[in-house]
């Protein structure tokens, strides 16, 4: 079928079309917390940066089909070099992700006297591949606070994950110039304005919102500690999420008798949201978008991601 053809069909009949395609085929939904949550609905893993890493590097299947952003699906090939990686969309990337270039980042290293470069996954393979280690913002302070005191840590390129993974650690960090758009956004002011709405809600906020919006939380968490927490927090019945848009809607959706608040309604991530069902439902037929990553940069890139992984 041409994609205009998945186009006019309707959600259920593109669930039970790709859902006979998977078996068909072998393949895996590997999908992030921030996508639509009709396109969640397909996960056979569903996640934050390092729960659909780990889950990359685990699976036998043949083919993966990754709903998110370049970058991440990158990593999954990375970690599943003989699995087939392919992308709905796969003009799908992350501003954040473009901030740093390897270019700029092994300029950046000579002027700073060559220090160990800490790289968020939130980075293309070829800046990883300048990287010593990769983290995400799950596990950002264990991996800053593994690497040795005796040299400098460059922090690529978040510089908001950055400057918690330093206060966290209690390390000294040359942070990158870069931040998510959607979470640097997010002003002291919309702390403000939800807690006047929720005065009994408790605010959790991810790890790349500004300082000062941290500083406002009652709690700094990756999406998985946002989801963990309201899972086990029993005796907390109304909750602000300061995070992307998709991750409150499958909070809401999956907590129906807790009060679940956006922190800002603006924080939607355009690029997660161009993942459809009718465009996975495309590629998985057509195995189209296929993820490449040469040779000569996965080696390096994929060390990086296994030394975060061995973290645990």
């Amino acid at each position: 079928m041409t994609i205009e053809e998945y186009l006019k069909l309707p959600g259920e009949e593109l669930h039970r079309s790709i859902d006979r395609m998977k078996k068909e085929r072998g393949a895996v939904f590997l999908v992030h917390n921030y996508q639509r949550l009709e396109v969640q609905r397909l996960a056979d893993h569903i996640g934050d940066s390092l729960a659909l890493a780990q889950a990359a590097a685990r699976t036998r299947s043949r083919l993966i089909v990754f709903c998110g952003v370049h970058f991440m699906a990158e990593t999954a090939k990375l970690l599943n070099p003989d699995g087939k990686v392919i992308m709905p969309d796969t003009g799908a990337g992350c501003p954040m992700a473009d901030m740093v270039t390897p270019e700029s980042l092994r300029t950046a290293k000579r002027g700073y006297g060559d220090p160990m470069v800490a790289a968020y996954v939130n980075t293309s393979a070829a800046v990883k591949a300048e990287s010593d280690i990769c983290c995400t913002s799950s596990n950002a302070v264990r991996v800053v606070g593994s690497l040795p005191r005796d040299r400098g840590i460059l922090f690529v390129p978040d510089r908001n994950l950055g400057s918690y993974a330093a206060r966290m650690s209690g390390r000294d960090l040359i942070l990158w110039p870069g931040h998510c758009f959607v979470h640097d956004r997010i002003t002291v002011d919309d702390v403000q304005k939800a807690r006047e709405e929720h005065p009994r809600a408790r605010l959790i906020v991810h790890p790349e919102c500004r300082p000062e919006v941290a500083a406002q939380a009652d709690e700094v968490a990756s999406t998985s500690g946002m989801v963990k927490a309201v899972q086990e927090r029993n005796g907390v019945d109304e909750w602000i999420i300061g995070t992307e848009t998709g991750l409150v809607e499958q909070l809401a959706a999956a907590h129906p008798g807790k009060g679940i608040h956006p922190l800002a309604e603006s924080a939607v991530c355009r690029n997660m949201k161009l993942t459809t069902l009718a465009k996975a439902a495309w590629a998985l037929e057509h195995e189209a978008g296929e993820i490449i990553v040469p040779q000569a940069v996965a080696g390096r890139a994929r060390l990086a991601l296994e030394r975060m992984l061995a973290l645990g």
